[in-house]
């Protein structure tokens, strides 16, 4: 196909030659050069977004089809014939076809974040990530945790012989939170300028947990965070619901239920109805027929002040779930184990 913007023409060849390169991967699609286009788009004015959205839709299209014949060309290949005479000396270009590429796939955790990044990118949310070390400050402090409350004996998380330069230990973050007051404070500038603050920050989080069906000591969690002016609970009820509604490409049967975390007010679980025993009650829901899927609530005045925010002008939500769970409850996996357990037959079921 021939485009306008030569950009896109440049972007189109790139993309072609890794499809042809990575074995037809249909993750091009959903590469950063992709993201970065459709990131644009929404930036444009409304007399341009109508030309580079066309042209912007053709190049999909065009990707899809280089893809669908890869694969379809690939499919009509003749039978292997595994008792063939193969010459060592033989060269490459000229070698027959002996056995089927066995390609590798991504692993279910990576491409379901994708998917889930992708519908916060269209929600209008921007990637923030996470750390993985942290100090008693940002994992405790700046989150209405002050010394010695009793709310900190809930986490009870890695923490290092190494401190930082201002002589706080450094802990391996029991939640994403750990990432607010860095996030606030660097994204006030948003509210000085009229948007909201709208984030989500993926990363890895670590609890010293008894292993079981539905807890690692190591997972992913997702942090959703949203500041502006008259927030209320209800943005916060329709923000979530849209998400999972949308991930799961279906009506859910979800339950909101009163909570407690320190740095909200008030704060919720949203609980989901068990996919193992159609709410009837399992070993994997404790027998209630609902599974927790992410705590979230209205962000604490406190949390705003640390990062300089006047919380007598804005107010916020923020939400916080392990991936693992989400997906899951999505395919049916009944041991959260499964994912790092590095088997083959478990892993190839998500090509």
């Amino acid at each position: 196909m021939n485009y306008q913007d030569e950009r896109l023409q440049n972007i189109a060849k790139t993309l072609k030659k890794r499809i042809v390169e990575t074995s037809n991967n249909p993750d091009v699609l959903r590469s950063v050069e992709m993201r970065a286009l459709f990131d644009e788009l929404k930036t444009l004015k409304e007399e341009q977004k109508a030309s580079f959205g066309k042209e912007l839709n053709m190049l999909r299209q065009d990707l899809t089809a280089q893809i669908k014949a890869l694969k379809d060309s690939d499919e009509a290949l003749p039978p292997i014939d595994v008792t063939a005479p193969f010459d060592l000396n033989i060269k490459s270009s000229e070698m027959p076809r002996l056995l089927p590429a066995e390609h590798g796939s991504r692993h279910p955790i990576n491409t379901e974040f994708e998917k889930v990044l992708d519908i916060f990118y269209r929600m209008g949310f921007t990637v923030l990530e996470s750390r993985e070390i942290d100090n008693d400050f940002n994992m405790f402090e700046a989150l209405n945790f002050p010394e010695g409350h009793p709310a900190r004996d809930d986490y009870d998380t890695f923490v290092t012989v190494q401190k930082d330069q201002k002589g706080q230990p450094l802990i391996a973050p029991a939640h994403t939170s750990t990432m607010q007051n860095r996030a606030l404070k660097s994204m006030k500038k948003n509210l000085e300028q009229g948007d909201p603050i709208a984030l989500v920050i993926p990363g890895r989080v670590f609890r010293n947990e008894d292993l079981d069906a539905r807890h690692e000591h190591t997972f992913y969690q997702l942090e959703g965070i949203y500041v502006d002016e008259n927030v209320n609970v209800g943005n916060l009820i329709s923000t979530i619901k849209t998400f999972l509604q949308e991930y799961y490409a279906k009506e859910l049967a979800v339950r909101i239920q009163p909570s407690y975390f320190p740095f909200t007010e008030p704060s919720f679980e949203f609980t989901m109805s068990c996919p193992f025993c159609d709410n009837k009650g399992c070993n994997i829901c404790s027998h209630s027929g609902w599974i927790e899927i992410l705590g979230c609530g209205m962000i604490h005045p406190n949390v705003l002040k640390f990062a300089g925010i006047d919380s007598n002008k804005y107010t916020g939500f923020a939400w916080g779930g392990g991936i693992e769970r989400l997906i899951m409850m999505k395919n049916n996996i009944e041991d959260i184990r499964h994912f790092e357990a590095g088997k083959l037959e478990f892993l190839r079921q998500f090509k």
